[in-house]
C-alpha cells in the first residue's frame, strides 16, 4: 500500500486499540476498591500501631486531597491496559503480519505462544515475593517509629516489581531467538555461564526496588535456570542445523570441505538433462548458448 494508506491503517489500528482499552478501565472502575485492596495486600498493615503477626507494620496513608483521585485513575487505566491487551496486541500483530514471511509468521506464533506465560510467571513470582520483601524492608524501621506509606508509592513499587520480573523471564526466549536467526550458537553462550551469571546477579541486585537479597535471590535464580534451558534447547537446534545443512556454521571468509569423490557419468548427465530450460509457448525449447538461453 501507499504511505498514506498505512498511515490510515495505524490510525485505525489505535483507536480499536484505545477503545478496547477505554472500555476496560471504565469496567474497571465499578472494581475500584476492589483493586486497590489488591494493591494494598502486600503491604503488612498495622493494627493499634502492632502488626498482628509481630514484628514492624505500616499505614497506607494519602499526602493531599487530591491523592485518593490520581491515584484510583491510575490504578483504573493501569487495570484496562492489562485486561485489554489481548485486544491491542492483535491490532499490532494484525498491523505487521502482512509484512511477514510464511515461516516468519510461524516463529512469531511460537515466540508470542511462549513469551505470554513466561511474563505471567515472573509477575506472579513478583507478587509472591513483595509481601516478604516489604516485611523485610520495614524490619529496619526503628522501635521508635511509624511507618506511613504513600498509595502512590505503594503502585510504583508493585508496578515495577512486576514489570522486571516479567520481562527479566523473557531473557531466554530472547536467546533463543538470536540462536534461531543465527546470531549466537549454544556453544557460544555456554562458554558465557560465568559472566552471565554474575551479571544476573548484579542485575537482579540493581533492578529490584526492594534491594534486598531475597529479592535479588527470588529474581536471580529463575532467570539462571532458564538462562541455562535456553541453552540446552540452542544446543539442540545447533545439531538440528548441522544434520540439514554442515556448512551453516561457517563464517562468510571461511571455506567449505570439499567432496571430491568421482561421480558416475550417467549420474551427471541426468542432472545436467534435469536443469534444461522449459519449453516455451509454441513447445519449443529456446536456443541455449553456454548453458542459457538467447535472450539471457
Amino acid at each position: 500500500m501507499p504511505l498514506a494508506d498505512h498511515l490510515r491503517e495505524l490510525r485505525n489500528r489505535l483507536a480499536k486499540a484505545m477503545l478496547a482499552i477505554t472500555i476496560a478501565s471504565v469496567v474497571a472502575a465499578f472494581y475500584s476498591q476492589e483493586l486497590m485492596d489488591l494493591l494494598s495486600s502486600p503491604v503488612p498493615a498495622c493494627e493499634k500501631g502492632v502488626l498482628e503477626t509481630g514484628g514492624k507494620c505500616a499505614t497506607i496513608a494519602y499526602n493531599d486531597l487530591l491523592s485518593p483521585f490520581t491515584t484510583t485513575v491510575k490504578v483504573v487505566l493501569m487495570a484496562g491496559i492489562i485486561v485489554s491487551c489481548p485486544v491491542w496486541l492483535y491490532q499490532l500483530w494484525a498491523f505487521v503480519a502482512p509484512g511477514l514471511h510464511k515461516s516468519e509468521k510461524k516463529y512469531t506464533y511460537l515466540f508470542a505462544a511462549a513469551a505470554v506465560p513466561l511474563f505471567a510467571a515472573g509477575a506472579w513470582l513478583a507478587f509472591m515475593i513483595m509481601p516478604v520483601s516489604m516485611k523485610v524492608l520495614l524490619s529496619i524501621t526503628p522501635d521508635t517509629a511509624a511507618n506511613f506509606l504513600e498509595v502512590d508509592k505503594i503502585l510504583d513499587f508493585s508496578v515495577r516489581m512486576v514489570l522486571i520480573f516479567g520481562f527479566s523471564f523473557e531473557l531466554p526466549l530472547l536467546l533463543i531467538m538470536l540462536n534461531a536467526a543465527g546470531v549466537v550458537t549454544g556453544r557460544r553462550m555456554i562458554s558465557w555461564w560465568r559472566g552471565v551469571v554474575m551479571g544476573i546477579f548484579v542485575f537482579g541486585a540493581v533492578a529490584t526496588p526492594s534491594t534486598d537479597p531475597l529479592g535479588m535471590v527470588a529474581l536471580a535464580g529463575p532467570i539462571i535456570v532458564l538462562y541455562f534451558i535456553a541453552v540446552g534447547i540452542s544446543l539442540l537446534n545447533d545439531r538440528r542445523r548441522r544434520r540439514n545443512d554442515p556448512d551453516a556454521e561457517l563464517d562468510d571468509d571461511e571455506a567449505s570441505d570439499l567432496d571430491l569423490t568421482p561421480g558416475d557419468i550417467g549420474e551427471i548427465e541426468s542432472v545436467r538433462a534435469s536443469h534444461t530450460l522449459p519449453q516455451q509457448a509454441d513447445g519449443s525449447r529456446s536456443e541455449r548458448l553456454n548453458g542459457y538461453d538467447d535472450i539471457t
